[in-house]
């Protein structure tokens, strides 16, 4: 279930046009939308933005990069299985994280948001390094 900012956890809410927190990223000139879920730490994130991220590609399912400051873990769950088109952190490296393909459950992964529908095969298709700019909007 997704929440949206400002909801509270026991009443998850599924985000829409007006009340959805989203975010542009800017991947090789490429605008992409995400929507985040509502959670301490996509707050630290939203509180961190407008913020560059040199990211580089990890095992050939997401791209990642550090984060000025950590984020929040409360209440999060010890790890996560993301999904294909999730937005991510991932808390031991203090890094921003793309999935465009398949990871399993890892310890230290939380689940920030969803990106938009295309994104998976635009972030796939940029090779190597790429800075990603983010910005609420």
């Amino acid at each position: 279930m997704t929440r949206t900012l400002g909801q509270r956890e026991s009443t998850p809410v599924a985000p829409t046009e007006e009340n959805a927190v989203t975010l542009e990223i800017t991947v090789d000139g490429q605008r992409i939308r995400a929507i985040l879920d509502d959670s301490p730490a996509s707050r630290d994130l939203l509180a961190q933005l407008p913020q560059t991220v040199e990211m580089t590609d990890h095992g050939g399912v997401e791209k990642t990069g550090p984060l000025r400051t950590p984020l929040s873990l409360d209440g999060q769950p010890a790890g996560a299985d993301p999904d294909v088109g999730d937005l991510g952190y991932y808390a031991p490296g203090n890094d921003l994280v793309l999935y465009y393909g398949d990871q399993s459950y890892f310890p230290g992964i939380v689940v920030l948001g969803k990106l938009e529908d295309n994104a998976v095969r635009r972030i796939a298709d940029v090779a190597g390094r790429v800075t990603v700019k983010v910005e609420a909007r």
